[in-house]
């Protein structure tokens, strides 16, 4: 297997679904931990070094995390070992689309954007995604397979999409727009914020707690400039 270059990435913001007035969201008043840049591995795709220290994206599919040595060394322990706070923050720059459009493995062409948090891998991991096309909004959704790791052994399989408790529309994004996008995971309750405000509450399904990993970035079909953060 190639082996790709790390690169240094800094994660600020969060995503938000396009949902529907819920109940009102409140900002925590919790002592936010110290951010700090990371590195990122592209696993699927290239992210590629801007002089102003950002990462361009320009293939339809691009997957990345923060490489274990990056990592805090609870990683090390049981995948229940993390019950504490998981906080990824993405900068981003809309560019448009890629000159190459490719369909997600279930068939459907969809432009997105988000984070991966717990990334255990291909077939065990959390997203927060803001969906650009054909639908615009901010979906978590919790990917569980048991036993299996690669993608090409789950598919588009073990897929559980998350209802908040309570949410509001993100921005639509048009070419040149910029946004913070931020999640913050404590346990199994998440708060996603866009540009500091509040869009998505909720609490993940106990199977979310059942593997462990460290924060990534996700894109198809979407050309970006990207920065990456998240707590130590």
């Amino acid at each position: 297997m190639s082996t790709r270059p790390l690169l240094v990435v800094s994660l600020l913001g969060l995503l938000a679904p396009s949902m529907s007035p819920g109940k009102a969201m409140k900002k925590t008043d919790e002592p936010q931990p110290p951010m700090a840049p990371k590195r990122m591995k592209a696993t699927e795709g290239r992210l590629e070094p801007l002089p102003n220290g950002r990462l361009r994206i320009e293939d339809p599919k691009v997957r990345a995390v923060v490489p274990a040595n990056e990592e805090p060394k609870a990683l090390a322990l049981a995948p229940s070992a993390r019950t504490g706070t998981q906080v990824a923050e993405l900068r981003l720059t809309y560019l448009g689309a890629t000159a190459v459009q490719k369909p997600l493995q279930s068939g459907e062409m969809r432009r997105q954007v988000g984070l991966k948090l717990r990334a255990q891998d291909g077939c065990n991991v959390v997203y927060v995604m803001w969906r650009i096309e054909p639908k615009a909004g901010l979906v978590v959704s919790v990917k569980h397979n048991p036993g299996m790791h690669r993608s090409d052994d789950c598919g588009n399989g073990g897929y559980q999409t998350v209802k908040p408790r309570s949410g509001s529309a993100v921005p639509v994004l048009a070419p040149g727009d910029s946004h913070t996008l931020r999640a913050e995971l404590r346990g199994a309750e998440l708060n996603v914020l866009v540009d500091g405000k509040p869009v998505w509450e909720g609490t993940l399904p106990a199977e979310a707690l059942t593997f462990d990993g460290p924060v990534g970035l996700r894109s198809d079909n979407g050309r970006f400039d990207v920065e990456l953060f998240s707590n130590p």
